[in-house]
């Protein structure tokens, strides 16, 4: 398979990096999470670069690009650890653009491609721990249209967001709405993640939405699958950037009068990192390019990444922290920074053991095991 950008993903990735290296900055990020862990003008100028109208149809004012661009233009955000959740519009212009009527889109894309409207997924519920068919929030038919009822956790920047994707039940299966932070009954409360970024409970009391789709559990499954891609390239780029740091660091740092990158024992752990942070990437590119497949197939290939991918961040995150000794679990010090990243990336939409959990029953499925 050739896994060469084209001129134009690469002029794409050359233009999210020059912005990260120059606008994005380390004392930038430790600005923005003490301000909050959200800022709009931030979100903004990602806008003006294009970069939230990159899954939105080109009639509907975006760049009508795909899983691949949008693979490389998560990668460079997550070399800068970018608090700002880009990745929203990812997700929410593919399940419109893929399931919304026509009225919603042609209301809605045009805003979430010119940054204009921050529209964010809510769906974790306290007691479904992942598990996407479990919703406990209800919606309700009147003559006016739909209410919802809903307590929504850890939501992206729910404090901050115009609208939100909320899944709930509906005439007994699971259907997905659009909620508008303003209306009536939506109360929101906020609060930083450990990685810095901003995220906020979602509650609704009879609050009007507006249908999406009454296929729910598919969309729901399509939103998560293609936000786990965004969160799978946002760690390569993290862990990147952790290799880079973690090798000038063992270069510049001495004992008895030589560089430690000399000693054959850390060598050998920068080497076991570097294989890890390659099968990463390897499985990134693979868990995008399985994004548009059949659900099935695109359900399992994720499924593959994030085993793989839980197990790598994890692995090079605890080794950086280790190869730098005192100063890696510092706040003043980045890696400390890029560790707590890495380990709240593994935990959204899912952790390792519950993706081993969910091949491993598909796998049973396909066999024929399940029904023995």
């Amino acid at each position: 398979m050739d896994f060469d950008f084209s001129d134009d993903q690469q002029q794409l990735r050359d233009a999210a990096r020059r912005w990260v290296d120059k606008a994005y900055t380390f004392e930038h990020r430790r600005a923005a999470v003490a301000a909050g862990g959200f800022n709009r003008d931030t979100y903004n100028a990602l806008a003006e670069l294009g970069l939230t109208a990159l899954n939105v149809a080109e009639e509907r004012g975006g760049m009508g690009m795909g899983a691949v661009e949008a693979m490389v233009v998560m990668e460079e955000m997550g070399r800068g650890m970018v608090l700002e959740p880009l990745a929203q519009s990812l997700i929410t212009a593919k399940v419109l653009g893929q399931y919304a009527p026509e009225a919603v889109q042609a209301d809605w894309l045009p805003r979430i491609a010119s940054g204009e409207a921050l529209v964010v997924l809510a769906h974790q519920e306290r007691r479904a721990r992942y598990r996407l068919n479990k919703c406990e929030s209800k919606a309700t038919q009147t003559p006016d249209g739909y209410t919802l009822t809903a307590h929504k956790s850890i939501v992206p920047a729910g404090d901050q967001a115009d609208a939100f994707l909320v899944p709930a039940m509906l005439d007994g299966q699971q259907a997905l709405f659009l909620l508008q932070r303003s209306a009536p009954g939506v109360t929101t409360r906020g609060y930083i993640t450990q990685d810095g970024s901003r995220a906020a409970e979602v509650e609704a009391d009879h609050s009007p939405a507006t249908l999406v789709t009454t296929e729910g559990l598919a969309a729901l499954e399509l939103a998560v699958d293609t936000g786990s891609a965004a969160v799978c390239a946002e760690a390569v780029g993290v862990m990147d950037q952790v290799m880079t740091i973690t090798a000038d660091y063992l270069n510049q740092r001495k004992q008895f009068g030589v560089a430690i990158a000399s000693f054959q024992a850390l060598r050998h752990r920068l080497a076991d990192m570097k294989m890890q942070l390659e099968l990463a990437r390897s499985m990134s590119y693979y868990a995008s390019l399985q994004l548009d497949t059949p659900a099935e197939q695109r359900r399992r290939a994720i499924a593959r990444t994030r085993v793989q991918l839980s197990q790598a961040m994890r692995f090079v995150g605890q080794q950086a922290v280790q190869l730098h000794g005192g100063i890696g679990v510092t706040d003043e010090y980045i890696v400390s920074h890029q560790f707590k990243k890495l380990t709240q990336l593994e935990m959204t939409y899912g952790d390792g053991l519950h993706h081993l959990g969910e091949l491993s029953a598909r796998m049973q499925e396909t066999a024929g095991v399940g029904d023995a």
